[in-house]
């Protein structure tokens, strides 16, 4: 049976973290403070909300939230952030996405000021990402994955890794952060032609491709460590369940991450650790 990557041990050690920073910024009298901005009432913008703040409260980050209904119109969304983004009281933003199709997804992402931008959305906090500068933040999903290896003492230099996926949210973002750490990286994706064989061959597969159970006993080897950052709902099975199918690949792999408990609830702990890390900067700024 394979080594269980929980991320429960992840979130307790960057909550510790963040709880101290976050401690020293209100000492100064600085509150680190979140703003999530939703348009509707999705199911599953709701449960990350919920999430999120139940995480801010744990490390001690405020949250203020903008919720606009699913007609509220592109200019208001704008004119929105441009106020956040000179409110010196609020140091990070997250937006739900999609946004309704009415409206310009990228125009009203670039709108945010990159500093305030927790989880890399704007086009400057993804070039930070691709040029490997420190320029904004990067995606939360992408950084969970890197977190979680290297809490678990998982070697990323020189290793060979596939990641299935190749999103702007999760895919492209975590494989430049892979090959930060000198990984070699392969970017497949569903029409990868012989996909199977292609992961077979990694010794890290980091499944993002949104399909509920697409990696199966015939992707994996022994000695090969599986990262699951899918999230799909089953109808037939009435729960939540990854990318990889769990029961059948745990008994051949030597490591592998459980939906849920894994790399999920690292997301919103690292979320408020770039929280954090901004309220720092402004407040050295301000020095």
């Amino acid at each position: 049976m394979a080594e269980i990557l929980k991320g429960i041990d992840v979130t307790s050690s960057i909550n510790s973290r963040t709880c101290s920073l976050v401690n020293e910024l209100r000492s100064k009298g600085v509150i680190p403070t979140l703003c999530i901005i939703r348009v509707g009432e999705k199911p599953d913008d709701l449960t990350y909300e919920n999430g999120a703040v139940k995480r801010a409260s744990t490390v001690g980050v405020d949250v203020v939230k903008r919720v606009f209904p699913v007609d509220v119109s592109e200019e208001k969304l704008i004119s929105t952030i441009q106020d956040i983004n000179n409110d010196a009281g609020i140091h990070g933003v997250l937006i739900f996405r999609p946004l309704p199709k009415h409206i310009n997804e990228a125009r009203v992402c670039n709108a945010l000021n990159p500093a305030k931008d927790m989880d890399g959305i704007t086009d400057i906090s993804m070039a930070g990402v691709y040029s490997q500068k420190p320029l904004g933040y990067p995606p939360c999903t992408a950084q969970a994955v890197l977190e979680l290896l290297s809490h678990y003492g998982i070697e990323l230099c020189g290793k060979n890794v596939t990641v299935i996926g190749r999103s702007l949210v999760i895919g492209k973002p975590v494989s430049m952060m892979l090959l930060k750490s000198n990984a070699t990286v392969t970017i497949c994706h569903t029409r990868t032609k012989h996909l199977s064989e292609v992961a077979r061959k990694a010794d890290i597969i980091v499944a993002a491709a949104g399909c509920a159970r697409m990696v199966t006993k015939d992707f994996v080897r022994d000695e090969q460590v599986i990262v699951d950052v899918g999230i799909n709902w089953d109808d037939a099975a009435g729960r939540i369940v990854g990318d990889v199918d769990f029961d059948s690949v745990s008994d051949i792999v030597s490591a592998i991450t459980p939906v849920p408990g894994g790399v999920g609830g690292v997301t919103t702990s690292v979320l408020m650790s770039h929280v954090a890390e901004a309220a720092r900067l402004m407040c050295k700024t301000e020095e």
